[in-house]
């Protein structure tokens, strides 16, 4: 059998070190490193990344401009396309994306492709279960052909969805600090969450070194909160990007697919009056 088809047939939402060792050469590894506190991921990408490893710029590729739909709404799918076919990704490639803070940032890289049918996965564990050597030379990748596909209105939520009766459960993937009110960050509009929403840390899904946590343990996290399929979750967090990580880790789970509400608090809370929950 091709072992590249192989790998774009059969690609979980997570696959480890070794399965990155031996299929190295028939995917695309995608640095997908961000911080929310300004610090620039590429210069983190150039201080050393995963040999033959795209850098993939949140802020050019990943997200739209700030604005009324929130810090990082979703790029218009010809934008996410001409990232994509920039780096050497196109609609035949398999990805495996990193970060260095165990895949709850690369999470987004990795839901959008898989919204959209292409075969993406998260490095279990991010650059620390790398054992291998790091390089410093930036690649140049050949462009190639991405074709720009709708976002699935399926798997999406909008605003709309939250401020009406939500048909669901609403997971609010930020910590337990932020989810109930005793930390506000400056790009936190209001301390607090959406009313009715339960609270799923999406850094609970890791154990210590950084790697999922087994399965069982997952599922039993969203049990504790009402979750036994994804078909009823919407997940959500500051702005679209760690929300993706509870959303894989349900997939990993065996749970389906939840939808995405990629605005997030950032536009929720952002309207004036608009009623936050404490505690």
């Amino acid at each position: 059998m091709d072992p590249t088809s192989t790998t774009r047939a059969e690609l979980p939402p997570f696959v480890d070190s070794a399965w990155l060792a031996e299929h190295q050469g028939n995917v695309v590894i995608a640095d997908a490193r961000w911080y929310l506190d300004g610090a620039s991921g590429r210069s983190a990408y150039d201080g050393g990344h995963l040999p033959g490893a795209v850098f993939v710029d949140m802020d050019a590729w990943l997200s739209g401009d700030p604005g009324p739909g929130g810090l990082n709404p979703l790029p218009g799918p010809d934008v996410f396309a001409r990232g994509m076919s920039s780096l050497g990704i196109g609609d035949g490639a398999a990805v495996v994306a990193y970060d260095d803070a165990g895949g709850v940032i690369a999470a987004r890289l990795v839901w959008m492709l898989r919204a959209i049918g292409h075969p993406a996965a998260l490095l279990d564990g991010g650059m620390a279960a790398w054992t291998g050597p790091l390089e410093t030379r930036s690649g140049k990748p050949a462009p190639a052909t991405f074709t720009p596909v709708p976002w699935p209105e399926s798997r999406l939520a909008r605003l709309e969805d939250i401020t009406a009766t939500p048909a669901g459960i609403l997971v609010d993937a930020r910590n337990a600090d932020r989810f109930d009110g005793t930390l506000q960050l400056p790009t936190d509009p209001q301390a607090g969450h959406i009313p009715g929403a339960v609270n799923v840390p999406c850094r609970a899904n890791l154990s210590p070194d950084g790697r999922l946590r087994p399965i069982t343990e997952v599922r039993a996290a969203f049990a504790e909160v009402g979750v036994d399929h994804a078909a009823a979750v919407i997940s959500y967090c500051g702005s679209g990007v760690t929300a993706c990580h509870n959303l894989l880790a349900l997939e990993h789970a065996g749970l389906g697919h939840g939808r995405l509400y990629a605005g997030g608090w950032s536009e929720y809370a952002a309207a004036p009056g608009r009623r936050a929950e404490l505690g």
